[in-house]
């Protein structure tokens, strides 16, 4: 539970930021009157804000606003996911905001559920309420976007964007941390070719441009061994077939795989561990034997590749890297400093799937 004065420096720098104290804050006297506390807790709680670079105590002048505190939301930096408070994203979230909160920023937290109605929404929010600079999962970045006039306006105002795990092909210039989403879809490819299997399903994300990352790398990889991938072999999702899927148990996509899709096939790559897990899961309940009819394998390595009934063997990400390396990027475009991005290789995880 935080302590008076941390509580009271938030809601000072909230009025700040807000603009509601323009040059200079009222005394602690009057602050201690407006929050009904004491004066050490005043003390103490302006103390956080000169440490924070909020405000600066003049002799005989009070406590000054600093102009960067009060210009532009440069405080604050939002962050935009497709989602917050389930699969990787916890702890993505966890490594970017370490980083943040350590350099002195604040953090806003959006959440689209991969739809482009609210991404729209987020940045014309964002627009009108300026921040700091901007790390941001793009809404279905395979598709067309209605959103890049958002973008535009956003680079036109001057606020810094990083993207995180890919971006909009009509954004080919703009910054982003992925993972490394064609060798991927490559090194599980080659990891199932190795183990002597020659037809390979896959079933990918068709909204989201690291499905088609991941499946350019399997195809390549199939290519590279003399393999070929029928069109009949590839099935492709959509974000509301997972959402019927994960939401409310809909097993039609799983059935439509396995019976048109996957046929005499003997493993399988998933876009992901979700739906990893919940096709094993339907393969086991038909009597089917996973891998010994039909291998699986997958990307992310989460907690669903450990609490599936037959644990799945998976590519896992670099711990603290994706997060932490795209907070950098952004605290580095912020300052002005020459900027690249990055693509982060993933590790195999052999488990009991494939």
């Amino acid at each position: 539970m935080p302590f008076k004065y941390q509580i009271l420096a938030a809601e000072l720098q909230a009025e700040i930021t807000k603009g509601t104290f323009s040059d200079k804050l009222p005394t602690e006297m009057e602050l201690a009157d407006i929050y009904r506390v004491s004066r050490q807790t005043v003390r103490q709680a302006l103390e956080q804000l000169v440490e924070r670079g909020l405000i600066e105590k003049r002799q005989g002048s009070g406590s000054q606003v600093l102009k960067r505190a009060r210009t532009r939301g440069e405080d604050r930096i939002a962050i935009v996911t497709s989602y917050v408070n389930d699969y990787i994203f916890p702890s993505v979230l966890q490594d970017i905001q370490a980083i943040l909160t350590a350099e002195g920023y604040s953090t806003l937290i959006f959440s689209t559920q991969n739809k482009v109605t609210r991404e729209r929404s987020i940045l014309q929010d964002l627009l009108h309420q300026p921040v700091g600079g901007l790390i941001v999962e793009g809404s279905k970045t395979a598709l067309p976007s209605p959103n890049m006039d958002l973008y535009e306006k956003l680079d036109r105002a001057g606020i810094p964007v990083v993207f995180l795990h890919g971006t909009y092909r009509a954004l080919p210039g703009a910054l982003c941390v992925s993972d490394d989403n064609y060798g991927g879809g490559y090194l599980l490819a080659r990891h199932l070719i190795g183990k002597g299997h020659t037809k390979i399903a896959g079933i990918f994300k068709s909204d989201d441009i690291q499905g088609h990352q991941r499946y350019l790398g399997f195809l390549s990889a199939m290519r590279d061994a003399g393999l070929s991938i029928p069109d009949e072999r590839v099935y492709w999702y959509t974000t509301e077939e997972r959402r019927y899927l994960l939401d409310y148990g809909h097993t039609d996509l799983l059935e439509h795989f396995r019976q048109f899709y996957l046929r005499d096939c003997t493993a399988v790559i998933c876009y992901n561990d979700e739906i990893a897990d919940r096709l094993i899961r339907y393969l086991l309940s038909l009597g089917l034997r996973v891998p010994g009819d039909v291998a699986v394998v997958s990307f992310d390595n989460s907690y669903y590749s450990d609490l599936c009934p037959v644990r799945i063997t998976s590519l896992a990400h670099q711990v603290g890297k994706l997060g932490g390396i795209a907070a950098r990027l952004l605290l580095d475009h912020i300052e002005g400093r020459t900027c690249q991005s990055q693509s982060i290789s993933w590790r195999l995880i052999q488990k009991e799937s494939g």
